[in-house]
């Protein structure tokens, strides 16, 4: 028997347990089947007269397809589950939007997700994006409320940023061209959640500018429509009659503390504010008006592509009138607990570092459905267990006998 096996058989037995009792009733009760943590399927009911078992390895990038016919409805869907039917603004190279899928959820891939991250360094290096991608993954996450618990209408990090009701949001303004940068890798990455992208790109961005390695976890699950954006008004303003307390009333809301206010303000060493999106600084400085990238704007710091801790000592020092100082910025210093921080971040870059990684992975993760529940890390070793040994037994219901041998490769 054994030799007439071959890498991938399946054997499908339905059993009654007695004369009375039909096969149909017992297929409409739903089953799961695992196959370790190789593959993993699901099983429910569906209108159609074939069924279809998809097994999708944690390593593979398409999904190995058996078919068999039955004659009840009996539909296997994988635990990766890429994409649904909704209507998102997918950007295209040519600027325009257009309705595209986007993933139903489940966990990124772990693979996809390493491949996206090497396209955004590449994408860096062209295009000197940095800023606008740290923006991009900041402004979906910062949308979070503590004091909600459902999910999403709390929040956060869900990858709602892509629909075009939230981008014309005041505070997200010209973020549809970072959208339009990375919506390239998103095409490619099907695997990829948009949520995950945006978190993915925001902390490359700042490990490439030569900033802190951040300790990011993966696993995002997107919102599936528009009508899940949250409302307008949630993000931090940049002028307010009262910086400071403007600033706690935004970030107390999303679960932050004084010390990650401060720290978080550090990412200001990089990128540009651009007077005709903010209404902000000068339209071109001795610093940006030959660039890189698109000319122009009004930078914190001198060198404002480059990660570290001079935003806090030029906004204590301020000297420079080309270097930009909002009202936020100035109350770092101003603030009697703020300054407590301040001080240290323009004194020791490796403590800011240091306070700077824990708050970017904590407000990255504000709001966020991991699936798995656990996240994902990229950067510790396997993210799955060695596949256990099949023993066809143990997945057996005695109602309905199903074995499945599957090679992983």
């Amino acid at each position: 028997m054994a030799e007439r096996l071959s890498q991938l058989t399946q054997i499908v037995k339905v059993q009654s347990s007695s004369p009375s009792q039909s096969q149909s009733s017992s297929l409409k009760r739903p089953m799961a089947s695992s196959l370790g943590t190789a593959a993993s399927s699901r099983i429910f009911a569906a209108s159609s007269s074939k069924a279809r078992l998809y097994l999708r390895s944690s390593y593979s990038s398409s999904p190995s397809l058996i078919s068999f016919s039955s004659s009840k409805s009996l539909a296997l869907c994988p635990r990766f589950c890429r994409h649904q039917r909704t209507s998102a603004v997918n950007v295209s190279s040519s600027g325009r939007f257009s309705t595209g899928a986007s993933p139903k959820c489940a966990a990124s891939d772990p693979d996809q997700l390493k491949s996206a991250r090497e396209d955004i360094k590449e994408l860096l290096k062209s295009k000197f994006c940095h800023p606008i991608l740290v923006r991009l993954g900041w402004h979906d996450a910062g949308t979070y409320n503590k004091n909600i618990e459902e999910w999403p209408q709390r929040g956060g990090a869900n990858g709602s940023l892509r629909f075009e009701v939230e981008l014309k949001h005041a505070a997200n303004a010209g973020l549809v061209n970072a959208l339009k940068l990375i919506q390239p890798i998103k095409d490619k990455y099907s695997g990829v959640t948009y949520a995950d992208l945006f978190q993915l790109a925001s902390a490359t961005a700042i490990e490439e500018a030569g900033g802190p390695k951040i300790p990011m976890k993966y696993g995002r699950v997107d919102v599936s429509g528009p009508n899940e954006c949250p409302e307008e008004g949630r993000l931090p303003d940049a002028g307010p009659p009262s910086p400071a307390d403007h600033l706690r009333e935004v970030f107390y809301r999303m679960g932050l503390n004084d010390k990650e206010i401060v720290a978080l303000s550090g990412a200001h060493t990089l990128g540009r504010s651009r007077p005709e999106r903010s209404g902000w600084g000068k339209p071109e400085t001795k610093y940006t008006k030959d660039g890189p990238g698109a000319p122009g704007g009004h930078s914190w710091t001198v060198q404002w592509l480059k990660f570290d801790n001079s935003y806090f000592k030029d906004i204590k020092a301020k000297k420079d009138e080309d270097l930009l100082v909002l009202p936020t910025d100035a109350a770092l210093f101003e603030d009697p607990s703020f300054k407590v921080y301040a001080e240290k971040y323009a004194e020791d870059q490796e403590t800011f570092f240091k306070d700077y990684a824990e708050a970017h992975a904590k407000l990255s993760n504000l709001g966020a459905k991991f699936d798995p529940p656990e996240g994902i890390v990229l950067d510790a070793g396997p993210t799955q267990a060695a596949p256990e040994k099949f023993v066809a037994a143990k997945y057996s219901t005695g109602k309905v006998f199903l074995v499945l041998l599957c090679r992983v490769l």
